[in-house]
């Protein structure tokens, strides 16, 4: 394991009502005005908008609406809320939503206290910002865990770039399984994907040795297959759903990620897919993952084996390293076609197949990746993804 130091700046409120527990005690310590920012209709039609907004009151706060933030955010509605909350004062935002919206949110709280355009720092200047609007989340769609650290994922729509940028951490994050009951069935077994992704992602970076870290990982995997096929059978099983928002902020609280280099190939080449398709994240991954494992499987034959063994229940008696991880690679294809998620970009609705070099030519080569991949070798796994 290598080096590290960890420390965790948010405060996570769990459970039914989690809401009333949290809000009430946290908005004592805040300023007068909040930006309450969401995405679509769906908080207002589920009910919780409203319930948050008498939060605020109660809490005597001035609410400024931001709405609209799409699932794939983009650094134009960045510098919208930005101006937003410089225009009205405000003191504090409140992302209710899922990853998008919490991810918007973050950077929305570092470019309001700053003249420096946030995109030029980070990318061009490679200065991150210190200072922040502070925010907190209520989670509404659990699968990214946003809300569990400062990294966002945003689109630069005149760069064509969807990457990752560092901004505010939430101070207290509400997780309320009830507040994820309404979303579509799709929606949140793409979530969970995400969940899953998540953590092969970082159990495959290096060191190549199991940690305890790694061994973490395969407890969390195993909780999502498990309460994924649970959903299945049941969309509205509680625990299930319950298990499912804890292994998604379990994934990104940094816990998994202690002593590693992480992995995050398949996340890299399918943001650049979204920043040309604006496809579906989770879909993307679930498309990309067994392609790209069968590339890369035999630098990290070790990992890949005993993820085969310890995640996905295969018997390695008489297999040879190489055997058992083909295997596990396998298993995740075929789990991807049992939970209705699709194995190829046409499956999702991409038409457009000149997009794939563009990917190729401009997504970023992670450095724990147990194989460095090629730019040739990533167009042949998009086009092997078609």
């Amino acid at each position: 394991m290598k080096d590290f130091i960890y420390s965790y700046p948010t405060k996570v409120y769990f459970g039914e009502k989690a809401a009333g527990k949290a809000l009430p005690a946290e908005l004592a310590k805040i300023g007068k005005t909040v930006m309450l920012a969401y995405g679509g209709g769906s908080v207002k039609r589920s009910g919780v908008y409203d319930e948050i907004c008498g939060y605020l009151k109660d809490a005597g706060k001035e609410i400024v609406d931001f709405s609209g933030i799409m699932p794939n955010p983009t650094y134009k509605k960045v510098k919208e809320g930005a101006a937003l909350a410089r225009e009205k004062g405000v003191d504090f935002i409140l992302a209710v939503g899922g990853g998008s919206v919490i991810d918007c949110c973050k950077i929305v709280a570092a470019q309001a206290v700053t003249d420096q355009d946030i995109w030029e720092m980070e990318f061009k200047d490679h200065v991150y910002p210190t200072d922040f609007l502070p925010m907190g989340a209520v989670v509404t769609a659990s699968g990214t865990g946003a809300e569990m650290n400062n990294g966002a994922v945003i689109t630069n729509e005149d760069t064509n770039e969807k990457a990752g940028v560092l901004g505010a951490y939430a101070s207290f994050a509400v997780l309320d399984p009830a507040y994820t009951m309404s979303l579509p069935a799709k929606q949140v077994i793409s979530g969970a994907f995400d969940t899953l992704s998540h953590s092969m992602e970082t159990y495959l970076g290096s060191p190549r040795d199991i940690t305890l870290s790694d061994e973490i990982a395969e407890a969390v995997m195993r909780n999502v297959i498990r309460n994924i096929r649970v959903l299945l059978t049941d969309m509205n099983n509680w625990e299930a759903r319950s298990e499912l928002m804890w292994a998604s902020a379990m994934a990104e609280n940094g816990i998994l990620k202690i002593g590693k280099v992480t992995d995050f190939q398949a996340h890299q080449i399918e943001h650049q897919l979204g920043a040309y398709t604006d496809c579906n994240h989770g879909q993307g991954l679930a498309v990309i993952h067994p392609v790209l494992y069968r590339h890369m499987y035999k630098d990290g034959v070790k990992q890949f084996a005993r993820m085969a063994e310890k995640v996905w229940e295969i018997p390695a008696e008489g297999k040879s390293q190489e055997e058992l991880a083909k295997e596990g690679i396998q298993a995740l294809a075929d789990f991807i076609q049992e939970i209705g998620l699709p194995s190829t970009f046409t499956e999702m609705g991409i038409t457009d197949k000149s997009v794939l070099k563009k990917v190729a030519d401009t997504c970023n080569l992670t450095a724990g990746c147990c194989k460095k991949l090629s730019r040739e070798e990533v167009l042949e796994i998009l086009e092997e993804c078609w």
